[in-house]
């Protein structure tokens, strides 16, 4: 293996991880990478062979004590020949300490549990054109007219760890829009919708009741190109899956939440669409 070296990302490793995503069929967000970066800005390695970047992964912290692999891609030309399995070393160093999860795709399960991961849930992205009409019940605000620290506050009943800025910055990139339910003045739901290469991503989808997500997934769903969206939908959430097929959307991808420890005291009964599979 001379000439391959790990090192931190740059501006432009971080477009190319982005391209490459996208290649893989992950349908990444436009934009997701100025947010991933604000969350850890050296979490995410490339692996450079003679120069040349080959594989990447990303092995972000969050606080002192969780931490979040993804990303993890060798380029076809260079797998099975050592050079990914280095990276996930790197990666999991990175995090040594902290309980660590992911979301794997299927082909990777058993080399993760190998790794000493856990499956928590199964995550399965709905694609589709949000069927039925909007209800009025339903009070849906602009989540920027809130005060941030109650939406972070909300976010924090999802996510085992705080991440302020991150959530700053995938909420309010540009190109992006941030909805929120309401009722006597409690947030009761909240939804991110972002541009794709594909179908507009739609993530984190929060919502206290299946009538609240249906709201804010056709809502979201308005500011993409012919209503064409997907989410990730976490089978821990009994009544995700049945809500997303009655509103005309069908199951297109399937990875895995896995944990290296036990699975983190979540919402889950109020989580219909995970944020990102890159950074949980």
């Amino acid at each position: 293996m001379t000439g391959f070296e790990i090192a931190g990302a740059s501006a432009a490793d971080m477009k190319l991880i982005r391209d490459w995503a996208d290649e893989e069929g992950w349908n990444p967000g436009d934009s997701d990478r100025f947010a991933f970066a604000v969350a850890d800005p050296e979490g995410f390695l490339v692996g450079r062979l003679d120069g040349e970047p080959v594989a990447c992964i990303s092995a972000v912290r969050y606080g002192g004590g969780f931490g979040f692999i993804g990303f993890y891609i060798a380029r076809p030309a260079v797998r099975g020949q050592g050079y990914g399995i280095r990276l996930w070393h790197a990666g999991m160093e990175r995090l040594d300490g902290r309980l660590v999860g992911l979301d794997g795709v299927v082909d990777q399960q058993d080399n993760y549990r190998k790794s000493g991961f856990r499956s928590a849930w199964n995550n399965f992205r709905y694609e589709g054109v949000p069927q039925g009409e909007d209800d009025r019940a339903v009070e849906i605000v602009d989540a920027a007219t809130l005060p941030f620290g109650r939406l972070a506050a909300y976010d924090r009943r999802f996510f085992p760890a705080a991440r302020d800025a991150f959530l700053s910055a995938w909420t309010g990139l540009p190109g992006r829009t941030a909805l929120a339910a309401v009722r006597d003045g409690r947030i009761e739901g909240l939804g991110v919708i972002r541009p794709s290469s594909a179908a507009h991503r739609i993530g984190p989808l929060y919502a206290a009741t299946p009538a609240v997500a249906a709201a804010l997934l056709r809502r979201l769903a308005r500011h993409a190109p012919d209503g064409l969206v997907s989410v990730d939908v976490p089978d821990a959430n009994p009544t995700a899956g049945a809500l997303f097929e009655r509103l005309g959307l069908a199951p297109a991808f399937e990875t895995a939440r896995m944990y290296t420890g036990p699975t983190p005291d979540l919402a889950l009964t109020e989580l219909f669409g995970v944020t990102s599979l890159e950074l949980g």
